[in-house]
């Protein structure tokens, strides 16, 4: 029999998992401690364990890392990793650090089937979703990388945040998706706040209340169009998936506690959605959906291939001055990690380019 991967199950399926090996229930919370707060992958140093227990652990269970194929530094201190999982199959991971802190971008496909034109991951069919267990491993990866599991020496915490917008979409891949944020705001374990969690999607609405009540996470959706025609020619989600019906679940969100707010994502195309006129179109749908929101303004990050060219700053601060002109947060965000590939829109697995290249 293969040995089960202990990452990625809840802790009734941990507590299940130990009962069926013959050990007590308590031992669970044990190896989720080990597992989660501590980030051990090796059974023989989890020294309050038996040594017999710890050999049957290792006997029937393993505990996964993706394999870092690639690990890049960005001169502004962007870091991008190119992870593989067990199959061969590769998915993209940055970690964008601010003075004191910093959030991981961590994927949830391998691939992306929404195809938003203006995206480089969307010109890179879908191939899988990714596991729980994959989702919740990227994160495991970067706080290996930077050293940030508990210690008598090190209660370092740079890596405070979580954002949910690397390659493929959330909610296609929902179930595993809130599996892994419950995973990694746990208590008992990682303990990143919920609050310090934000899952972004291109508004996939029938699933946007199910997920954020599961999960108490933040909500960001990629809106980047005040109309229907617009957002169709370059989100193509979006006939499925109308402008009406997303601002619906966004209002049915927010109606459920007042202290939910939302930020929309806004890329800045030169000639196509940076005009004064679409600055008032959007005041009027937060108008009439009646939504809390700030938006976050995004300069296109150009990359090979693409037909879009970014807006120019002065069209940027203008667009911006007109939706703080009516109450709206309009922050420009400062692109990062450009030069690696690691900004926003630009991540891709490189794994159909490589194996053309070695052929």
């Amino acid at each position: 029999m293969p040995k089960m991967e202990l990452i990625g199950l809840s802790k009734e399926e941990l507590s299940e998992a130990i009962i069926a090996i013959g050990e007590k229930p308590f031992r669970a919370k044990q190896l989720w401690q080990w597992l989660y707060y501590f980030g051990e992958t090796d059974f023989n140093k989890m020294s309050n364990l038996s040594k017999d227990l710890r050999a049957k652990l290792a006997d029937n269970f393993t505990i996964f890392r993706p394999k870092i194929i690639t690990e890049q530094l960005s001169v502004d201190k962007t870091r991008k990793w190119l992870l593989e999982m067990s199959d061969g199959q590769r998915v993209e991971m940055v970690y964008i650090p601010e003075e004191d802190r910093g959030a991981v971008c961590i994927s949830t496909q391998v691939g992306c089937a929404v195809g938003c034109r203006f995206c480089h991951t969307g010109s890179q069919k879908l191939t899988r979703n990714l596991t729980a267990c994959e989702i919740v491993s990227q994160f495991m990866v970067a706080r290996d990388t930077y050293g940030e599991w508990p210690s008598p020496t090190n209660e370092t915490r740079y890596l405070s945040n979580i954002v949910v917008m690397g390659m493929g979409e959330p909610l296609h891949n929902k179930d595993n998706t809130i599996k892994a944020l419950n995973i990694l705001t746990d208590g008992d374990g990682i303990a990143i706040s919920r609050r310090r969690v934000t899952m972004s999607t291109s508004g996939i609405a029938p699933h946007i209340v199910e997920a954020l009540d599961a999960t108490g996470v933040r909500l960001a959706v990629s809106l980047h169009a005040p109309n229907n025609q617009l957002r169709s020619q370059i989100m193509p989600i979006n006939n499925r998936y109308p402008l009406e019906e997303v601002l619906s679940a966004c209002r049915a969100y927010q109606e459920k506690d007042g202290s939910r707010y939302i930020t929309f994502e806004y890329l800045m195309l030169d000639g196509v959605n940076d005009s004064l006129a679409c600055a008032h179109e959007l005041i009027a749908l937060m108008k009439k959906y009646q939504l809390r929101a700030s938006f976050n303004l995004i300069p296109f990050n150009p990359w090979p291939g693409c037909i879009f060219k970014p807006s120019s700053n002065n069209r940027v601060n203008m667009f911006a001055r007109e939706l703080e002109n009516a109450g709206f947060a309009a922050p420009v965000r400062v692109a990062r990690g450009q030069d690696i590939l690691a900004a926003c829109g630009q991540l891709k697995s490189k794994k159909d380019a490589e194996d053309k290249s070695a052929k």
